[in-house]
Formats: C-alpha cells, structure tokens, sequence
C-alpha cells in the first residue's frame, strides 16, 4: 500500500536530520569486547576435520580484529571467528557465476553476508563467507563516502549538505508509507518497488533529499520497538540506495521513532497494520521551490 501526503506529521523530527556525516562511522564501528567468545590458541590451518555449524545468514554489526557479529534478521547476534583459513567470496555476473576470493579487510560493517561455521571450543569460526560483489561496492563507497566527509564528492554536493543546516527551509513534498508484518523488516516486492517509485519521483525534483522514518506498533517494550524501528528504517535506506540507485550524500540520517506518532488505533488489528511503517519523506529547499 502506498500513501503520498504533504501533510505529514513528521514535522518535529526534522530539526535532528541531518545528513550522513563522519560521527555516522565511528556509530558503526562498533567493537566486540562485551562479545563472549572463549579463545585458546589459533584455529587450525584446515578447518575440514572440525564439525560443521549453522549457517549464519545475515549483515555484519561489528568487527574487530579476527572476530566479527552477524545479525541475522530476527534480530539475533551471533559472534564469529574469521581465520585465516576462512574463505571469503564475492559473487559476480549472472546469478552469481564468476567469484572473486577477498581479504578479510573487505568484511564491512552493515556488509549483508552468508557465513558457512564450524565448531571450534565453545565458538564458531567461519570456513566460508560469501557476499554479493555490488553489496561490497556500496559498503565501501558509504564508508569511504563518510570517513574522508565527502571529500571527493561535488561542489554541488557540498553546498546540497551546507543547506540542510536550517532544515525550516525545506518542504515535504511527498511521503510514501512502506508496511511491514509484525516483528520483521523484510521489504515486500510491491514495497521495494514503492520505494524505487519514490526516488524516481525524487529524482526529477531538483536538489530533492529523501528523510526516512520507521515505526512500530505497540507490540512489544519500548526497548525492542526502537531497535525495530531503526532496522526498518534501515532496510528502507539500503534498499533505496542499492537496488534504487539513490545517492549516499542525498539522504537524510534515518530515524527509528518506535511507537511513537502512531497513524492509527493500536487497540484494534487494522490499526496496527497501518502503524508497522516506514515513511519516506521528499524535501525539497524552499528557495529551490521560490519561496
């Protein structure tokens, strides 16, 4: 279901937008000293002889030196070792035919990954990992993109960044209303294309910026509804930049608002439907506009 408004209640959100910065990075690189993963010595040069794992499908949360967090999309975290026999593959062309072996420096934060393990201690360590080549590109264009303050970008994009200073001069132009089913953040087709319909929209209005809100319903502590609320939020973002072609620097940072600013009654079924939300909100500069 799609919804398009100018009159979107969002308004009080705006003055903590602000667009992805270098303070974005250090968010995400985030370490794993609270993580509990018990090593004794070095995995073994062949890991073939140790029993097999789960298989951990998910994105990276965090990274530090041979050990990195995969959360998977119900929300659980688990920790894993990457030795240095782990094999590390990024699939290219059609269906995924053609791969190219990666050093573990390419393992990077919000990266999506699907991770073979074996049993080793009271751990697991990762015999293979394998991600998506344009996956990669896009995770090291955000990072790099953050961590040098876009100091490759644009002048034009520079002075898109300068106006965002006074988020009052900017309109709402439209907002598009994404749904999900209860506890998930996984994009319905007929949502991903609601969204990539969104930036084309975007696209054609000139220095537009796209602000992305998640939300919940009340289902749930306050405490996991926040946490929701970003991963939708998230999702909506990395949809949008990826499969949508919409560019890093013209997004605002995403917010998670949880429960908060609900559309409709939590009381009843259909309400909450309608609250299990992201929105994507077009701003467009007042001055671009005339005004």
């Amino acid at each position: 279901m799609k919804n398009i408004s100018r009159n979107s209640r969002i308004t009080f959100l705006l003055a903590t937008a602000a667009i992805m910065a270098p303070s974005s990075v250090s968010a995400q690189q985030q370490d794993l000293d609270d993580v509990d993963i018990t090593v004794t010595g070095l995995p073994p040069a062949d890991l073939s002889g140790l029993p097999e794992g789960p298989e951990i499908e998910g994105f990276i949360s965090a990274r530090k030196a041979d050990r990195m967090q995969v959360t998977s999309e119900n929300g659980a975290n688990t920790a894993i070792i990457v030795a240095e026999a782990t094999e590390i593959k990024a699939s290219k062309g059609f269906l995924g035919l053609g791969r190219s072996k990666l050093a573990s420096d390419s393992l990077l934060n919000g990266l999506p990954v699907t991770v073979r393990t074996v049993e080793w201690g009271e751990g697991l360590v990762a015999s293979q990992i394998r991600l998506r080549d344009k996956d990669l590109k896009t995770a090291s264009m955000i990072r790099n993109g953050t961590a040098q303050g876009f100091a490759e970008q644009t002048a034009a994009t520079e002075a898109l960044r300068g106006r965002v200073g006074d988020i009052d001069k900017y309109n709402i132009r439209g907002t598009t209303n994404v749904y999900f089913d209860t506890g998930k953040w996984r994009l319905s087709p007929q949502a991903e294309q609601e969204l990539c319909d969104t930036a084309a929209q975007a696209e054609a209005m000139e220095n537009a910026l796209l602000l992305v809100v998640g939300y919940t319903d009340s289902v749930g502590s306050q405490e996991y509804n926040q946490v929701l609320s970003e991963r939708r939020a998230g999702r909506v973002v990395n949809h949008i930049q990826q499969a949508c072609g919409w560019k890093p620097y013209r997004m605002l940072t995403p917010t998670g608002m949880a429960e908060a600013d609900p559309l409709a009654d939590n009381s009843t079924r259909e309400g909450k439907a309608q609250n299990r939300r992201v929105a994507v909100n077009i701003m467009v500069s007042k001055s671009v506009e005339g005004l």
